[in-house]
């Protein structure tokens, strides 16, 4: 009878012990990643912010660079284009997040390209308003760099996480996934070539 009893302690012990395991880590996994959506809502806000400056930019530019219909054309559909891709947490996997740097990539460039094209108009690089938009597109830009990074890093802790014995086990039951990272673009490694 003792036997029994001390077997059904034993077992009970276990049970509670599992059971408070799995409720400790489904409160780190809430917890995590909540702070990977809440880091990603960071990255979207600094390219909301980017793209709110865009309309600006372009009405500055237009004044003086009349020439320019094309590049300023392009610069507003792919601002467009980037505006239109969004990533919710219920899609923040490796295809929502390549779809959405493709589309921000594309309006890198399109800006890259105006501002060359603005090099011919020096007495737009003089116009006060152009140079306060071009330092807060700079600030921005270096925001969004700050953000993706803590965002990786997020995802980072995140996944390690998820993927530590015995961790991975109620991962998979409870349906975490790995987050993707922010990769750089494929030949962003190598300076861009500017020609006059």
């Amino acid at each position: 009878m003792k036997k029994s009893v001390i077997i059904l302690i034993v077992i009970a012990l276990i049970v509670v012990w599992g059971i408070s395991k799995s409720i400790g880590f489904k409160n780190t996994m809430v917890t995590m990643d909540e702070n990977v959506n809440g880091q990603w809502s960071q990255v979207e806000n600094v390219y909301q912010r980017r793209a709110d400056l865009i309309p600006n930019l372009v009405n500055t530019v237009k004044g003086y660079a009349e020439h320019e219909k094309a590049t300023l054309t392009g610069v507003i559909e792919a601002r467009a284009k980037a505006t239109s891709v969004n990533i919710t947490p219920g899609n923040l996997n490796a295809a929502g997040m390549q779809q959405f740097q493709a589309a921000q990539d594309g309006l890198s460039s399109a800006l890259s390209r105006l501002m060359v094209s603005v090099e011919r108009y020096p007495e737009l690089k003089a116009n006060q308003n152009f140079m306060n938009l071009q330092a807060q597109l700079e600030g921005t830009e270096n925001r969004i760099t700050v953000e993706r990074k803590k965002f990786n890093e997020s995802a980072k802790q995140y996944n390690i996480y998820i993927q530590k014995f015995p961790n991975f086990i109620f991962a998979g039951f409870f349906d975490y996934d790995k987050k993707t990272y922010f990769q750089a673009t494929k030949g962003s490694d190598k300076a861009p070539e500017v020609k006059f």
